[in-house]
């Protein structure tokens, strides 16, 4: 091996990019072995790989340079493995914290695209898997309450929870009966949250689709019930109502993309 190594050299040696090495340099942290006089040009000896590796694998840690530089001539295994507990803490919560947003991003990305490939006249009876949502506490309503008030006041106690708001929100009416004497007042607000216990359990489902602001159900709820009867069909269980498109992906309220499905069965023929 050559004595010494330009910055353009010991970079392709060590795999350091040059700006990286001479942004060090600047700074204090790792400096070259010589410096010529006359122009300045840095150059590094072989054996600085060991010095360089110590800079290197902290960097990619993302560890901070500052740390790095103090580590450097004060060190022991002690309190070096102190710093990578610490570190490892710090990344199990940004793992935790990706991960969330992994899901709120998955979850989201799957309404919207589903719903530009829908017809939003179209009642139809299609295959559902499970999809796994927390169901949030049994709203109360008082006279003349909208969905509102109850939204609102458990969006207050969500964080107490443990609930993430980030995840689309949906409603659930106990049965179709519920959902035709008051669509737009679920009996229950959900999150399509992974991390739930409630599921919706795969099987047939008769789905229908509404456009317009939250609640703005139109008459959904009885051209559902009407497909249900002329094609012999039997509703049961709960209705989820989730918007594909809301204020996340549009901006105008006219355009918000709801639906909804029940269970159903085919009734036996005599």
């Amino acid at each position: 091996m050559k004595d010494l190594y330009s910055v353009k050299e010991f970079s392709k040696l060590s795999g350091v990019e040059a700006s990286t090495l001479r942004f060090w340099d600047d700074i204090g942290l790792f400096s070259p072995m010589e410096r010529n006089p006359e122009n300045n040009y840095r150059y590094y000896s072989p054996a600085q790989l060991i010095a360089l590796n110590f800079v290197s694998v902290l960097s990619d840690l993302n560890i901070s340079l500052k740390t790095i530089s103090e580590l450097r001539e004060e060190r022991d295994p002690e309190n070096f493995l102190k710093l990578l507990e610490k570190k490892e803490k710090e990344l199990d919560t940004e793992l935790r914290r990706l991960h969330t947003c992994f899901s709120i991003i998955h979850a989201r990305r799957e309404l919207i695209r589903y719903g530009l490939n829908v017809d939003d006249t179209e009642i139809s009876v299609l295959h559902r898997e499970d999809k796994e949502m927390i169901l949030w506490p049994r709203n109360e309503y008082a006279k003349e309450d909208t969905f509102i008030e109850p939204l609102a006041g458990f969006v207050n106690q969500a964080k107490s929870k443990n609930i993430n708001l980030d995840f689309p929100v949906g409603g659930y009416h106990d049965d179709m009966d519920s959902f035709m004497k008051a669509p737009s007042n679920p009996d229950y607000f959900f999150s399509i949250d992974p991390s739930g216990t409630h599921t919706r359990k795969a099987g047939e489902y008769l789905i229908g689709f509404a456009r317009g602001y939250y609640g703005d159900m139109g008459d959904l709820p009885e051209r559902m019930a009407a497909y249900a009867k002329e094609n012999s069909l039997t509703v049961s269980g709960p209705v989820y109502t989730i918007y594909l498109h809301d204020e996340i992906c549009t901006k105008e309220p006219s355009e918000y993309l709801a639906q909804s499905c029940v269970a159903v069965s085919r009734k036996k023929q005599r």
